[in-house]
């Protein structure tokens, strides 16, 4: 990551592509939400490096099999939301200018936070392709309902909620690994990729699969790509414009109309 004011060249050339745009596909990572101090999984202060128990509990067939990891992860959710006092930031807001200027054609976030529907993105032009922590699932009969109300269950004293339709296992409506993606999202993530005339990923290694294909789907098919990271992707080649720089900052700039 470089310094906004070393960036006026990189800045200005992302400007021009959105500038002639109609049709903007953005896909976001957790880049863009770290500036609202939810830390990365991965990096140096990453969620995962600093508690490995919470990437195990975001592995399938260990959430499943492992009862008292169930018990654990649901007593920290109910001591308080990890998402408490979040708020969206710059760049969450940014996309919101995007959309108020009619070129945001889909939103597609790998984020769990919710901060995007937070900040003002339409339901209808937001895919959040790994799900959403502000609900659970049952993975028997594929029931839902808010968060809120199973961490109720676990204040009054269930240690690991079972849905109240089947009986089945709960865990928040995330795509865990080992778990599939719901393949309308997917098909919708293309598609919209394939329609577009600039493919703008924001924050995002584009190193999780499937959905960083999109970036090549839309190069293939004729888009722009921009890419606003603070660090290399394996895309960056491919790309009109890259802005290697804080998003909160960037990202204002270059959509500003």
């Amino acid at each position: 990551m470089r310094p906004i004011e070393e960036l006026d060249g990189e800045i200005a050339a992302a400007r021009a592509v959105l500038r002639d745009a109609q049709r903007v596909v953005v896909l976001t990572g957790a880049g863009i939400s770290t500036d609202s101090g939810i830390p990365d999984f991965r990096g140096p202060e990453g969620l995962w490096t600093k508690n490995p128990e919470a990437e195990k509990t975001a592995t399938l067939s260990s959430y499943v099999s492992d009862p008292e990891l169930r018990q654990r992860n649901w007593q920290r959710l109910a001591e308080g939301s990890m998402w408490e006092g979040k708020a969206p930031n710059p760049g969450h807001r940014a996309l919101v200018e995007l959309e108020r200027q009619e070129k945001l054609h889909l939103l597609i976030t790998q984020n769990v936070d919710g901060l995007h529907r937070a900040a003002g993105t339409s339901e209808g032009r937001l895919v959040e392709i790994h799900g959403t922590t502000s609900k659970v699932r049952c993975l028997d009969c594929g029931d839902t309902a808010p968060m809120e109300r199973a961490l109720e269950r676990v204040r009054a004293g269930e240690a690991d909620p079972p849905c109240r339709r089947c009986g089945g296992i709960l865990k928040s409506a995330t795509i865990s690994f080992g778990q599939n993606l719901v393949m309308a999202d997917l098909h919708r993530s293309e598609q919209a990729a394939m329609d577009c005339d600039v493919m703008l990923a924001v924050g995002s290694t584009l190193t999780v699969y499937p959905i960083a294909n999109v970036v090549p789907i839309a190069h293939q098919a004729g888009a722009a790509v921009v890419i606003v990271n603070a660090e290399p992707t394996p895309f960056d080649g491919l790309a009109a414009a890259v802005v290697p720089a804080s998003i909160s900052e960037a990202l204002p700039l270059i959509v500003a109309p």
